[in-house]
């Protein structure tokens, strides 16, 4: 199957909210080895000004890639995940992740722009709190190799 071109313009609504957790936080602060004290220590988070503990820039990825996998999962838009190769991740944050954040995105398809028998696809997930105040914008590129590639 190939890439579906008419996804270019496509939303795909925020479905459930995502909820930042403190040990969330600590795991991914650990995963991607970041050591400011503040993605571990609340006390140390709050001397900074937070609320909470703060996550680590790229935290914002785990939320927008639950909005990506709508687009994956979509049969109409005819990716296969095999074949598919992150090509470039950006991120504009609008203010911290904080533990006790309850998150969602949209995501917007950008652009689909055909590259031999495959495409290359690039999604944008706007991620805001649930009571609406915006968080992060994330934009993403996917290469979706085709059969020959």
């Amino acid at each position: 199957m190939s890439i579906n071109p008419q996804l270019q313009g496509r939303t795909y609504p925020a479905v459930a909210a995502y909820s930042v957790g403190r040990e969330k936080i600590r795991e991914f602060a650990a995963a991607v080895k970041a050591t400011n004290p503040a993605h571990f220590d609340v006390a140390r988070a709050q001397e900074l000004g937070y609320a909470d503990l703060v996550a680590p820039p790229t935290f914002a990825i785990i939320v927008a890639q639950r909005a990506d996998a709508l687009l994956v999962a979509d049969p109409d838009a005819g990716i296969d995940f095999s074949r598919v190769v992150h090509a470039d991740q950006r991120f504009t944050h609008h203010r911290p992740i904080v533990a006790g954040d309850e998150l969602v995105a949209e995501l917007y398809v950008d652009s689909v722009r055909a590259m031999g028998d495959g495409a290359l696809i690039t999604t944008r997930a706007e991620i805001s709190t649930t009571e609406g105040e915006q968080v992060a914008t994330t934009l993403s590129s996917i290469l979706v190799r085709g059969e020959g590639q």
